[in-house]
């Protein structure tokens, strides 16, 4: 236990602090959207790419892992889908449940794996974030067009556009060719990993808006129950059916377990879904996380 209390608090403090840092506004308002967006193209991506060059991508628990998350991220869209024929939601409010339940937060999925496993299991994570990121990018999409049928653009601009899909695939390119990183380059790129997940923390917590929660309490509770209990309950069924190793299988309940990130309000936003819930989903969902990450975490424990 106390393990899992050491890798998670100083991740929740860095969010509590960025919170609070913005709303002293400190070190001004103009700071956040700039320091998102240089962690996001730049600094994120380092991480990313230097992780999964210097992985062993040929591992059958691997295999086994990215079927295993695919299949996770499928029936929970299914769950949904049968849930929007039900309740006939519009797309402005379906596609904030779809990632409301299915996308989560990589910023902390990965802090919270480095500080459990260390370089190996965030390679794993990285190399599960290059299938998953493509699917979750998809529903969203599907989801907040429903009603009408989505583009071709709408559906791939976002995957290839997207920094963290293209410097996951860089880096398995790199590792598969034996590309061999000197000449300062590792020790670039390992600076650039260092300074990526604390600023994307404090990023996390100043993109939180407390002041959606007040009304819509029931599709609140809903969603963080699908999130939060849910979904990670999934994961880890599979994970035992399947036999999967338990750092892989730790790794699957993690990710399935994290919060919903804050980049599914720009996404919102830009399709013209609800906004203002979405952030009020992702408000609450990073809260409760505090205790719901601690609990599986916990319960990881005895899964083998």
């Amino acid at each position: 236990m106390s393990n899992v209390l050491t890798a998670l608090w100083p991740v929740f403090a860095l969010i509590v602090a960025g919170y609070f840092l913005k709303v002293r506004q400190f070190p001004g308002d103009v700071f956040w959207p700039g320091a998102e967006r240089l962690n996001y193209f730049c600094l994120f991506p380092a991480l990313l790419f230097y992780n999964l060059s210097q992985a062993p991508l040929t591992t059958a628990a691997l295999q086994s892992l990215g079927g295993l998350a695919l299949l996770c991220m499928v029936v929970g869209f299914c769950l949904l889908l049968c849930a929007q024929r039900y309740y006939r939601w519009p797309g402005q409010r379906f596609g904030v449940f779809t990632q409301g339940g299915l996308r989560f937060n990589t910023y902390l999925g990965l802090a919270i794996v480095g500080a459990l496993y260390g370089a190996p299991g965030l390679a794993l994570a990285a190399m599960m974030l290059t299938l998953l990121v493509p699917l979750v990018n998809v529903f969203s999409v599907v989801s907040l067009t429903a009603g009408h049928r989505p583009s071709v653009l709408q559906l791939v601009l976002p995957i290839v556009k997207n920094p963290l899909i293209l410097a996951c695939l860089a880096g398995a390119a790199a590792n598969l060719s034996g590309l061999t990183l000197g000449q300062g380059v590792e020790v670039l790129l390992k600076q650039l990993s260092a300074t990526s997940l604390p600023l994307g923390l404090l990023c996390v917590g100043a993109a939180l808006q407390p002041k959606t929660l007040l009304g819509e309490a029931k599709p609140l509770m809903a969603t963080a129950v699908l999130k939060l209990v849910m979904m990670p309950a999934v994961a880890m069924g599979a994970a035992w059916l399947a036999g999967l190793p338990s750092q892989e299988a730790a790794i699957l309940v993690i990710f399935f377990a994290l919060p919903c990130a804050p980049t599914a309000y720009v996404l919102t936003k830009e399709l013209g879904g609800d906004s203002r819930l979405m952030a009020a989903v992702i408000t609450l969902q990073t809260a409760l996380a505090a205790v719901t990450l601690t609990v599986w975490l916990y319960s990881l424990r005895y899964f083998q």
